[in-house]
């Protein structure tokens, strides 16, 4: 395990992660083995927060995950919504009775 040289023109993604493996001789095969894994696990990695998967990879290329998928972290739970949306999704059958009256 070698840390890179450096960051690529733009960040991480993908391709760039995936060539720097190949570069110090590794697969995302032999490193979900190497974890007792199976591959297909490591595959989703790309499309949803595969927690294993990421870890594995940002240890193996001694590079924080928060930098290697700078999308997915800090992971937010708390949200809060405009009060624009207060009304957002209220019933109409609700405002049926009040409709009738004003015909």
């Amino acid at each position: 395990m070698a840390k890179p040289k450096e960051v690529p023109n733009g960040g991480w993604d993908q391709q760039s992660i995936i060539a720097e493996l190949h570069r110090q001789h590794m697969t995302l095969k032999k490193l979900a083995e190497s974890k007792g894994r199976t591959p297909g696990t490591f595959s989703h990695v790309w499309k949803r927060r595969v927690s294993i998967a990421e870890e594995t990879i940002a240890e193996f290329l001694e590079t924080p995950k928060e930098e290697l998928f700078p999308d997915r972290y800090p992971i937010r739970t708390a949200r809060i919504l405009s009060s624009k949306y207060d009304n957002y999704g209220a019933s109409q059958k609700g405002n049926a009775a009040t409709d009738k009256k004003a015909a």
